[in-house]
């Protein structure tokens, strides 16, 4: 059959495909024997106590379902593997970048077929659309994880080895009944994904970060660093642009958090958005751009390209580690750096966590009012003392109060976004700095989220109050027009 999808003779022929081992229950057909001499009763009756296990009833040999169920899965994955072999061998590929998914799912089906017959293998309609469903996404995708990405409820996909694929769905790790096949293809789909973004992952270098196509967020460990198998986490890009009505609905704060937050973007307050891993800090600052005044210019920087700014005058930066031979790496420092000279009314900095953390403030101190960034830390007390020590590792010798004083001249503002044990996001404080009494920066909680217990299925009850201080900024706010009611910041009544 004729294709011009198909490899020429010159490049190769496939390599015959040999057929799948025989069932084990025809291995163990019985054979004929030559007939044994009749024994003595004694002899009988001890060659009875001495007869194998397959003397007994046959329904206690039979298979449990689960066992049924894993051997077809085995032989479904070894089929599989014959056809991929196959499929190799046979498909021309760089015929295949330009081919339609209609033409390339036919050229499977027709290949999968011939190799099926060649094999003496049958399928059953429902297998046959699964087979040809998963070598598409072997062929085009990522193989077993392309299932997980096209799953809109999955946020992160964690791979441990092989054997373990793990998502978080609504803050929760599920484990997964999808698998590769070994190592060897687990590294091999880890390759295709570093490989299209010109990076390289082995012993030498054992983890990348990546970015897929869809601009979701990869990193990859492999052996030997990696002990039980190649470690992979996959942060997925979210399409949908969550703004803070969509954060007020779902219950991440209050709508007095958000009349709030809105006048503290709008009136150009500096503003840190602090938390854990997973906690929803990008999706924070992104929400808290919504704010921004569209006749302002806008520059971004981030390591991979998240945020989704409405904005008109926007500019985003990405920054790039080293190439395969160690060079041509542009660090979010360099990005600040000539964002600077850029003339930019706002600088927003996906994640603070280095030596760029001096050229931010420095920003933030110098006519760029209402920059935005996020940091790693538990509370924002914390979150200063992360400042202070990013800038001790940068190499800056400054005495301590001189590094607290520039802190707190740029940053006016940290929200702190949370995870919680039960899997739900909340923003829970709201916290101002407010100056330097001393050596100390002087900070004051504007809004908190409070605890009070648990429900019997483990879910989180609490609510969010104000602290009952009056904002340090108020005037601020009044003479931008936003006149915030005293009653804003009243705490709730005790419950």
């Amino acid at each position: 059959m004729f294709s011009k999808f198909r490899k020429t003779d010159t490049e190769g022929q496939p390599a015959p495909t040999k057929p799948l081992a025989a069932a084990p229950a025809a291995a163990r057909a019985p054979q004929p024997s030559a007939p044994q001499p009749a024994l003595s009763g004694t002899a009988a009756s001890a060659a009875r106590r001495a007869a194998p296990a397959t003397d007994l009833p046959r329904r206690a040999a039979e298979a449990s379902p689960a066992d049924k169920e894993r051997r077809r899965k085995e032989r479904f994955a070894e089929i599989k593997l014959e056809v991929h072999k196959a499929l190799l061998d046979t498909l021309n590929l760089a015929a295949l970048e330009k081919a339609s998914e209609q033409d390339l799912r036919a050229e499977i089906n027709a290949i999968a077929t011939e190799t099926l017959e060649t094999m003496g293998v049958s399928l059953n309609r429902e297998e046959r659309q699964s087979l040809g469903q998963d070598l598409f996404f072997e062929v085009t995708g990522l193989g077993p994880l392309e299932t997980l990405l096209k799953d809109d409820s999955v946020n992160d996909i964690l791979v441990n080895g092989p054997h373990q694929i793990f998502v978080e769905r609504d803050g929760r790790l599920q484990l997964t009944d999808i698998t590769f096949k070994d190592e060897r293809h687990l590294l091999r789909i880890i390759d295709k994904i570093v490989s299209a973004v010109g990076r390289r992952v082995d012993e030498s270098n054992p983890y990348v970060d990546a970015r897929l196509a869809d601009g979701s967020r990869f990193n990859a460990m492999v052996g030997p660093i990696a002990v039980d198998g190649s470690l992979v986490s996959i942060r997925k890009f979210k399409k949908e642009k969550l703004g803070i009505d969509d954060l007020v609905r779902f219950g991440a704060m209050t709508e007095e958090m958000a009349a709030y937050l809105q006048a503290a973007v709008a009136t150009r307050l500096n503003i840190i958005v602090s938390g854990g891993t997973g906690s929803g800090k990008t999706t924070t600052l992104n929400a808290l751009s919504s704010f921004i005044d569209d006749n302002e210019r806008i520059l971004t920087i981030e390591d991979t390209a998240e945020l989704q700014l409405q904005q008109t005058h926007v500019g985003r930066m990405e920054s790039r580690p080293a190439n395969v031979e160690g060079r041509g790496a542009v660090s979010q420092r360099d990005c600040l750096k000539n964002a600077l000279r850029m003339r930019p009314d706002r600088i927003i900095v996906g994640e603070t966590r280095g030596e760029e953390v001096i050229d931010m403030l420095q920003a933030m101190n110098t006519g760029h009012d209402g920059s935005m960034t996020t940091i790693h830390a538990n509370s924002a007390r914390d979150g200063i003392s992360r400042l202070e020590n990013m800038i001790a590792m940068a190499g800056i010798e400054m005495p301590i109060k001189a590094i607290r004083s520039q802190i707190a001249s740029a940053v006016h503002l940290i929200v702190q976004a949370s995870r919680l044990q039960d899997g739900s996001r909340r923003m829970t404080s709201i916290t101002e700095i407010t100056g330097m009494e001393g050596d100390v920066i002087s900070m004051q909680e504007v809004f908190r989220y409070r605890r009070v217990g648990l429900t019997p299925d483990n879910k989180i009850i609490g609510h969010f109050t104000a602290t009952g201080v009056r904002s340090h900024y108020s005037e601020r706010f009044r003479l931008w027009g936003y006149d915030l009611p005293p009653s804003l910041f009243e705490p709730m009544a005790a419950e």
